[in-house]
This record gives structure tokens, sequence and C-alpha cells, in this order.
């Protein structure tokens, strides 16, 4: 024993400078601010009241629950670094894991943390004060008993009340800068509101709500990735579950509508906090909670798949229990995941095909199937041809438009093959593709603004061919039609075919 004390030494950390350390694990505000509503939801809370409060330099932000409180010992375990043990067993419903997100959370925004909570009518209170460490940094690990001297006020919510919590942050140098205005401040708490909006869509909406989130007096509505319900989405799959050593994983993937199926107030509202691009991908959730918004974690095909405009349509909810954060590498600031090998090639196969969906809704501008029957691939007008050395885009000869015309060409088909294979070798692809780039959209097409009597005039011309030469019946031809490059975007107008013989006449 006494050889072991010789070969050991006690080296714990210095508190100011361990704390001001911590200061820098990268939070947001938004992020921060989500942690603490954490500690509020498995606090057992249903009402979480965010207020930020502009005054200068002294600008201060509180988060108050209606939860069951913190008895004293139970908020200087709250308080104190490390708290918990992460390989310790917890709750299905707790949403912490490392036992630092209060202070280190709380810290990475402000230099003074005060947490006052009431259990059964009984408060406590408690604050780190880095200030106040710094003076007297000989004192080490030291937790004041009370608010800071004039704040007390701050915290008078909570007088009358017989359980719940509030934290509140003083001193936010690292958001309160001199040359920050009450505009920036505004700024901040509406970037707050899409945050908060986003990860806890899943508790504040719809009829089982379990939580309601109130920022400066109004609640915050919950923002759903997935469009759910939208008449015009596309496709949404079964959910597929995978049974694992720590509990079920479940996934659902969603494409989402094209913009031309969306309002101009339905695009700008669901294009997400990160807009279209940004927001693709898989969705993590832990206990309804979202963690990761996007992205495909590090998943693809000889190199992970990047963002990219063509897949922007496709979201991927995923939940996971919270006994999988160790296998699913959850960071302190619940912001990262890696999926564990052994689903990576399960994750990749779903992903691989919504992104496959996803990438025809968004070249189709649109579903590219039949509404007459959703299942019959619609007759277009071009299509790839796949090469060893790469792609070529080909005109199918075989659309109603074009058949058409080479059946009718005579003497001049080979003038016509010609120019269709001058149009084929001619196609600005290079063009088309830096257009999309740069403004993030495919060019118009399918007579996307254009006047009705233009399309009318061009359907009507086809239409009479199937019936003349084709012979069709009207019926027929208007199911031809439906099933035709660009014109089954356009079934009230197809339905009238027949009876617009006259049109431009």
């Amino acid at each position: 024993m006494e050889e072991m004390k010789k070969n050991t030494r006690s080296a714990p950390p210095h508190a100011i400078a361990m704390l001001e350390s911590l200061r820098g694990l990268g939070y947001s505000t938004a992020t921060a601010l989500a942690d603490i509503i954490d500690n509020s939801i498995s606090a057992q809370a249903t009402e979480v009241l965010v207020d930020f409060v502009w005054d200068g330099l002294s600008s201060r932000v509180s988060i108050r629950d209606n939860g069951k409180g913190m008895s004293d010992s139970e908020l200087e375990g709250a308080m104190r670094l490390g708290n918990k043990n992460p390989l310790d067993v917890r709750s299905r419903s707790d949403l912490g894991r490392f036992g630092m997100g209060l202070k280190t959370a709380s810290l990475s925004q402000c230099r003074r943390l005060t947490v006052l909570s009431v259990q059964h009518g009984i408060s406590s209170c408690l604050r780190w004060d880095l200030d106040e460490l710094a003076a007297n940094p000989q004192d080490g690990w030291i937790l004041f008993e009370s608010p800071a001297s004039g704040s007390a006020h701050y915290l008078d919510a909570m007088h009358g009340v017989r359980s719940g919590t509030i934290v509140l942050w003083e001193q936010m140098d690292r958001i309160i800068t001199d040359s920050f205005t009450v505009d920036n401040f505004n700024d901040l708490m509406d970037d707050v509101e899409r945050h908060l909006a986003m990860v806890f869509h899943r508790l504040v909406k719809g009829p089982n709500a379990r939580l309601k989130l109130i920022l400066n007096g109004h609640a915050i509505v919950g923002w759903d990735p997935f469009m759910s319900g939208h008449p015009a989405k596309p496709w949404t799959s079964p959910i597929s579950n995978h049974a694992t050593s720590y509990g079920n994983v479940s996934i659902q993937c969603h494409v989402l509508p094209h913009r031309d199926r969306l309002t101009r107030a339905e695009y700008d509202e669901n294009a997400g906090p990160g807009g279209w691009t940004a927001q693709q991908g898989f969705y993590i959730y832990r206990n309804e909670r979202l963690l990761v918004a996007g992205g495909w974690l590090g998943l693809g095909n000889g190199r992970a798949w990047n963002r990219e405009e063509a897949h922007r349509l496709a979201r991927i909810r995923l939940d996971i229990p919270n006994t999988a954060d160790a296998d699913w590498k959850i960071d302190v600031r619940k912001s990262s995941a890696k999926p564990p090998v052994v689903l990576r090639s399960w994750l990749m196969a779903l992903a691989e095909d919504t992104r496959e969906r996803a990438r025809r809704v968004f070249a189709y501008r649109g579903s590219p199937v039949s509404p007459a029957a959703s299942n019959v691939p619609v007759e277009q007008a071009w299509c790839v041809q796949r090469l060893k050395s790469g792609m070529r885009y080909r005109i199918d000869e075989g659309h109603p438009s074009i058949a058409a015309v080479l059946e009718r060409s005579g003497d001049l088909l080979p003038l016509v093959r010609s120019m269709l294979r001058v149009i084929e070798e001619t196609v600005p692809v290079q063009r088309i593709w830096l257009d999309t780039a740069e403004n993030k959209e495919t060019p118009r097409t399918g007579f996307e603004g254009e006047a009705t009597s233009a399309i009318i005039e061009v359907a009507n011309i086809l239409f009479q061919d199937l019936v003349d030469r084709k012979g069709q019946s009207v019926e027929e031809a208007r199911k031809t039609m439906l099933r035709t490059e660009p014109f089954q975007k356009y079934p009230s107008l197809v339905a009238q075919l027949g009876e617009l013989k006259n049109v431009g006449d």
C-alpha cells in the first residue's frame, strides 16, 4: 500500500481553467437551450417558458418549467460536473446521458448560471459564477447558495409554486458584445424559435402533444420535416424495424412534393432552418427528440454522399432508443451520430431507394406516373442511354408525338431523323447543370408558365392524330394523353379533349 501511494498522485483540475475550457464545446444559443429543455422534459414538465430580456450588456435569458423540481441534494448533483456516469442504466424517458448538459450548455452562453428549483413547496438555489471563481481561484469548485446581488427578483416567477425549476443566464459574454444590438437580439430569438420548433416538433405538435413551449409569451409551433399528411406528397414508406441488442431501431422514408406542387408559403415554410438542400437526409430521434437534422451519416457507395440539389426532397426519419447512445456515438451536444457497422447496409439500401425516388421527383418536377393509373409510367420524350463510357440522352421515338411525325414523314424521314440526331447531340448539358446548380432549381418545362390556350393547341393536335391516324376512340385517346409527357400534368384539360376541336381556328 505504501509503495502504491508513492507511485500515484492526485491531479484534480483547476476549477476556473476547466470551466473556461468547457465553454468552447461548440454550442449555439439554440442548441444550448434545447439541452436545458431536455432536462425539463426529463423532469416531467408539460410546459417550458423561455424568456429573452434585452438590457444591453445586462441582457439575460431564463428557462422555467413546471416539472417535478429538485431537492437540495438533487440540485447540487445537477450542478456538479460529471454527476452522471454515461454507462449507467437510465429511465427510458431520460434525454440526458453525460450529466454535463446543464452546465456546459449554459456556460457556453453565459458567465453566471443560477438555478432555483422547487420540490413540494421547498426551494433550493445554487449558482456558478465564473467571475467570482476567477477572482478567488484558490477556493476551487465553489457553488454559491443564492442568486447574485441584484438578481433575486429575476426568479420571482417561482414564488408560490409547488414544483418546478428556473434556469437563469446572466453576463452572456459569448452573445452580447459591445456591437450587439436589439435587432441582433431579435434575430437570435428567431433562430432559436426555428431550431426549437424543429427539435421538439413531435412533442409539441398534434392532438397528443405532451409539451407546450412558450418563447417570450407565444407558443412555439412545431416544424414537421416530413410534411405529414400533405396531399401532394408523392411517397411515404412503411415503417421498417431492425432489432438490436440495445432495442428496436425504426425508420420511415419520405419524399416531399416538388416545388411546383406547393404554394409559395408552403415552399418557404417547409424548407427548414437550413434550406431545402441542407435539410435532406436522415433525421435521428431519441424519445421523439430530434438529435440530428439532415445529412447522410457518412453513408455512400465508394465515397460518402453529399447534400445535392437532386436529392433535396429526400428526408428519412430514424428512431433509436436512449440505450443506443454509445453504439451510435452520440456526442455531449446531441448534435452528431454515427450508425453502427451492423446497420449500415440496411440504412444504405433504404436511403438509396429514397434518394432515387426523390431524384426522379426533382428531375420531372413531380411524379413521372400517370394520374389515371398511379403505377403506369409516363411516355417520356427523352430517355437515358447508359453506356460504359457514360450516359447519353436520346429522343424516344415511341413517344406519341414523335412517332406521329416519323410515320407521316415519308421521303423526309432521313431528314427528320437527322434533325432529331442533331438535337440529341447538342443538348446543352453543361449549361443545364450549371443553371440548376446556381439557381437551385431545374429549368422550367412542361408548359410551366404558358397560357392555357398554348397547351390546348399542342394537346389538341396530338389528340386528333391519335383519333384520326391511330383510330383510337375519344376515351382511348384521352387515356393515351394521360400517359404522355407533359400532358399527364393537365388531367382536367385532357378530360375536355374531343370537345375542343375548333380551338385556335
